[in-house]
């Protein structure tokens, strides 16, 4: 049986850190950002970590 190929889209958009926790782009930064506050637009620019439930799915996916 051949060797399973790494989700190559799915490792885009995501980071893994070092302590294995999965994080993810925030939603809502690609326009009608000049409407909002700041408070909102520094909110967004963090990184957000996913559920522990999505986090297992996907480290099986990508190994």
């Amino acid at each position: 049986m051949p060797k399973l190929k790494t989700k190559k889209a799915l490792i885009k958009k995501i980071k893994i850190t070092k302590n294995k926790k999965v994080t993810r782009r925030k939603t809502g930064h690609n326009h009608y950002n000049s409407k909002e506050n700041g408070k909102v637009g520094r909110a967004k620019k963090g990184d957000m970590r996913l559920s522990k439930a999505d986090e297992k799915n996907i480290l099986k996916a990508i190994h």
